[in-house]
């Protein structure tokens, strides 16, 4: 992340909309990169790791929403959505799903920049991401959505490898249970925390990890879980 150039990371599938926000964001300063789809999307912020992301909810191989949600199983970046859905039913679910900001198309792009401006005066305090983290030898790489164990591929299910993503994401800190429901599940399963024991019950047996001597995820009794950090 540059401090003196922000990174701006456009997911369009339109490719006038992105030669749009290309010019209007080059001519601010901006530095700016294109994702066509979620996919390619998804690996460019988590490879490049923009300041911030411009999503638009009409992608060509996934949901907008959906690109949202992986998105946020491990960054914090913010989220400009771009979209020409304008029900209030989509901002809330993007909004609830992680989105910082919602703009619906057609755009006045005056109001778009000062909106980017006031989401790129929130990165300052934010924690770099990396593409890859390592502990030991288990290695998570959130670009490909891959996980390895000593150079041999770890097959995880989607909530499995979200929660393995954001234990990584807080390498060696607590992560609530609270925090982890509320980020994977959603604000109205907090209190579900038998689904979250499942899932990690299932991420030890791939891993191989005994929670009475545990090799990676440590078990903080009534609070949450840490993975450790070697």
């Amino acid at each position: 992340m540059s401090t003196n150039q922000p990174t701006i990371l456009v997911i369009d599938d339109e490719a006038q909309i992105r030669k749009f926000l290309r010019i209007s964001l080059a001519a601010q300063g901006y530095k700016v990169l294109e994702g066509a789809n979620g996919g390619d999307g998804l690996a460019q912020a988590a490879l490049a790791k923009p300041d911030l992301v411009v999503l638009d909810l009409g992608l060509p191989d996934m949901d907008g929403q959906q690109a949202l949600r992986e998105l946020r199983e491990w960054s914090q970046v913010p989220v400009l959505v771009l979209s020409v859905r304008a029900s209030e039913g989509e901002k809330v679910l993007a909004l609830d799903g992680g989105a910082n900001d919602y703009v619906t198309k057609p755009f006045g792009i005056q109001e778009f920049l000062a909106r980017v401006r006031v989401l790129l005066r929130q990165v300052g305090s934010g924690e770099q991401q990396e593409a890859v983290v390592s502990s030991g030898g288990l290695r998570i790489d959130f670009a490909y959505r891959r996980v390895s164990l000593d150079d041999a591929d770890i097959a995880l299910t989607r909530k499995e490898f979200a929660v393995l993503a954001m234990l990584a994401r807080h390498l060696g800190r607590v992560v609530t249970q609270q925090q982890l429901l509320k980020d994977i599940w959603g604000p109205t399963h907090v209190d579900d925390s038998h689904y979250l024991r499942v899932v990690v019950g299932h991420l030890r047996q791939k891993l191989g990890d005994d929670p009475t001597a545990p090799r990676f995820i440590v078990t903080e009794a009534g609070v949450g879980y840490r993975l450790l950090a070697l």
